[in-house]
């Protein structure tokens, strides 16, 4: 399977130009560190690994081992019809540098991970693009040793820097969800204002009680993922917060809720207001129609010349490198998607809630493999508001008050996607290490799950991570969906997660953890819940938090 012959180019910096217009003479350069030798990808003015800065660049060989590949079946870039293959290769001159890109000269069928691969270039304008084809000689390899170290981790997590917890000191005192759905073609703002309100009449408070707001990812050129930020909704409600917060890099679209706890726990705030809003079907719908223009997509230099355009093409591969190295496949994820169907069909405003078979699971559409389409979680229009409040305060609200044991937000892994952890998810092994870290319970005392589900594959990731079962154990953990079900050891995303319920970018499971400790989930109530984890993000920074109920 050839790549295309036409393709977006990258933009070019003074930093990046020498490896885009390398190709012109045949060779692949890359930088290096003079101080301690090692090659450094991205392009950077320090060296990660001995931090000198005496950088300089260096012509490789040229040959690579596949690490990675998925055929994408979904994404159609300018001038990329698909089906293409999105690959990653490790350098043999340094297996830590890999490189996103294209196969080229050989069918999809035809590739294996560990095969040996020489570069060759392809020129859009000005540039050389390196993609990858397979050697003469054939080789397989093993693939670079990458398993995580989970003790080693723990040994590298920072330990509290006091026993005064901050955690101690907040309460999650009110929750709100405007409507939810496909394509509502409502004003973004009027879902973020109907959802705030919800929460602070919840928390039997009054807007005039909110001092602080907080939310994901702010305000800026995101598209359907704003409202507008901290801008728009102080301007609608008419609030005067002492302190603010919107950004996204935080931890993970959740993260408004752990910085909101920081900020009241210092005793800058008493009530911090946290939202999130999404608005990806009226988005799409109005791209479709010719109203908006279109935008959103994955546009890293590194990825976006490649066709790899959504974090599905990133994740698929490490998903494929899980199913090679321990034996996972298809099924496993299957059983998660299943699940979730099962607790949104219990879940009134869930979109997806029509049964799910294994046959309807497997039969699906492919969207890049292994990923098809129930392993994609639902584009939807709606808003999630949380409130954080001060400690001192709930007993006076309205609602039984859920506490914060602990969370978990060191970056223990790369942040650049495709340099980081190659069989699992990037950015849940140290989150969860670090969770654990700030508390006396363990795994086995934990009633209900929430966890990142934007793909199957996520919450596959975070199960193993924070300990529920082996590295690379899943597969036996699931047990067919018997373990993870309502009356499972582990009830896992109990609303249907955000591959049945809704893509709310991590807040509706922050909605439906503070459900469940308050005991208000109805039929899909986990009995005599106490203790939940609830997890937000992964591969950009993320975060995790384990809740507790006051009953």
């Amino acid at each position: 399977m050839n790549a295309p012959t036409t393709r977006p180019a990258p933009e070019v910096s003074a930093e990046t130009e020498f490896f885009w217009v390398s190709g012109a003479d045949g060779s692949l350069r890359i930088q290096e560190c003079r101080g301690c030798s090692a090659l450094i990808h991205p392009p950077c003015p320090v060296c990660r690994y001995c931090h000198g800065n005496d950088m300089g660049i260096r012509v490789v060989s040229g040959f690579a081992t596949l690490v990675g590949f998925t055929v994408n079946h979904r994404f159609a870039p300018p001038g990329m019809p698909p089906p293409y293959v999105v690959a990653q290769v490790a350098l043999e001159d340094d297996p830590r540098v890999r490189l996103t890109t294209n196969t080229v000269d050989c069918d999809a069928d035809s590739l294996a991970l560990g095969m040996r691969m020489e570069v060759v270039f392809e020129p859009v304008g000005d540039v050389w693009l390196p993609l990858f084809r397979p050697a003469e000689s054939g080789e397989i390899a093993e693939l670079p040793v990458n398993d995580p170290d989970v003790d080693a981790l723990r040994r590298k997590v920072r330990p509290m820097t006091c026993p005064d917890k901050f955690e101690d000191r907040v309460a999650l005192t009110g929750i709100g969800m405007s409507r939810l759905g496909r394509r509502l073609m409502a004003d973004p703002l009027s879902l973020t204002v109907d959802a705030c309100r919800a929460a602070i009449d919840d928390a039997g408070l009054t807007v005039d009680d909110i001092d602080g707001l907080s939310t994901y990812p702010g305000a800026g050129s995101l598209g359907p993922f704003t409202e507008g930020g901290v801008t728009a909704v102080e301007s609608a409600l008419g609030l005067e917060p002492t302190w603010h917060n919107g950004a996204a890099e935080t931890f993970g679209p959740g993260g408004s809720v752990i910085a909101a706890m920081l900020a009241v726990a210092s005793g800058l705030v008493r009530h911090v207001l946290c939202f999130r809003t999404v608005w990806e079907s009226t988005y799409s719908e109005l791209v479709r129609t010719g109203r908006t223009a279109p935008g959103g997509a994955l546009s890293d230099e590194w990825f976006a010349p490649f066709g790899a355009v959504s974090a599905a093409h990133l994740l698929a591969q490490t998903a494929q490198r899980h199913f090679h190295r321990y034996g996972t496949d298809r099924e496993t994820l299957g059983w998660i998607a299943l699940n979730q169907r099962a607790n949104a069909a219990r879940t009134a405003e869930a979109i997806y809630r029509d049964p799910l078979t294994m046959d309807d699971y497997l039969g699906a559409r492919p969207i890049t493999t292994p990923f098809g389409l129930y392993d994609c979680d639902v584009p939807c229009d709606g808003a999630v508001a949380v409130i954080v409040s001060a400690r001192d305060t709930a007993g006076d609200l309205a609602q039984p008050p859920v506490f914060v044991e602990a969370v978990g937000t060191q970056i223990l892994e790369r942040l650049d996607w495709d340099q980081s952890t190659l069989t699992h998810e990037p950015q849940v092994l140290g989150q969860a290490a670090h969770m654990w870290s700030r508390t006396t319970l363990r795994p086995d005392d934990v009633d209900v799950a929430e966890l990142y589900d934007g793909f199957t594959f996520n919450c596959l990731s975070w199960i193993e991570a924070l300990g529920f079962c082996d590295i690379g154990g899943a597969r036996d953990f699931l047990d067919r969906g018997t373990n993870i079900a309502l009356d499972g050891r582990l009830p896992l995303n109990t609303h249907g997660g955000q591959l049945s319920h809704g893509r709310t970018h991590g807040m509706g499971l922050v909605h439906e953890a503070i459900t469940q400790m308050r005991g208000h989930g109805g039929a899909r109530q986990v009995a005599g819940a106490r203790v939940a984890v609830v997890s937000s993000g992964g591969l950009t920074p993320s975060g995790v938090m384990l809740l507790r109920a006051d009953r």
